[in-house]
């Protein structure tokens, strides 16, 4: 898909949180050259910040940095109190931010199990009612990140597993209490990510990108296609659906 298709985002207002790398900042990069405002938020790096808003600057939208840890009550509410001051609304919330570290299942890290799950799930839950206040009965648009672990079995990601089949039940419930107000809630998912020179365990990711019918692996531009989608009107008719995009990797 063009980065330019028109997909009707414009002069909407967007939060994509984890957005200063990876697939956040693809997503970021996507809706802004749809036209929409986009709010990057970040916990962590004012380094990163920066240089996400200087990748952004050009693309037809406009975008500003908010930091702010998503995963507690006070950073979820310095960010929508943000969104609020600047724009008075809220049209899209892309739920990307996803802390994990490696643990198998026997004799894993339980606390890193009980961590990955709530970063996965309190920024909807404790701003779910907020997030639909601001989107003030709609058309919004809620997209959580997913990914294929929450289905099946990935070496030491349990954690992260546990916590996207958690991420995506929570979709579903969401979905149908929101859609009366003129919100949908979708997730997408894919396998493995290709991060170019960055990509971990190189000779798996070649023997996967082989495997796959498409014939390479899912790039963050890929998924971030898949959330501008279902942050369009067409996507209307769209409720708690995880939507798997890896080029048909995941039907072998």
């Amino acid at each position: 898909m063009s980065e330019h298709s028109d997909l009707r985002l414009a002069g909407r207002t967007a939060v994509v949180t984890g957005a200063t790398r990876g697939v956040g900042l693809a997503v970021a990069r996507r809706l802004r050259a749809g036209g929409a405002r986009v709010v990057v938020n970040y916990a962590h790096s004012d380094q990163d910040a920066e240089l996400a808003l200087k990748e952004l600057d050009g693309l037809p939208g406009a975008s500003v940095a908010v930091r702010a840890d998503v995963t507690t009550a006070a950073g979820l509410d310095l960010l929508l109190g943000e969104v609020r001051d600047r724009y008075g609304r809220l049209d899209v919330f892309v739920h990307n931010a996803a802390p994990w570290r490696p643990t198998p299942a026997v004799g894993g890290d339980a606390a890193a199990v009980t961590a990955a799950v709530g970063a996965a799930l309190d920024p909807l839950l404790r701003g779910g009612a907020r997030i639909a206040e601001l989107m003030g009965g709609g058309p919004g648009r809620i997209v959580a990140v997913s990914s294929s672990g929450a289905r099946s079995v990935v070496p030491r990601y349990v954690a992260a597993g546990v916590a996207k089949a958690a991420l995506e039940s929570l979709v579903r419930y969401l979905a149908v209490e929101l859609a009366g107000r003129g919100i949908t809630v979708n997730a997408v998912s894919t396998m493995k990510l290709d991060k170019g020179p960055a990509t971990p365990q190189p000779e798996v990711a070649a023997a996967l990108a082989a495997r796959t019918p498409a014939g390479r692996l899912t790039t963050p531009e890929d998924l971030a296609d898949v959330v501008a989608l279902l942050c369009s009107p067409e996507a209307a008719w769209l409720h708690g659906q995880t939507v798997t995009a890896d080029g048909g990797l995941g039907l072998l």
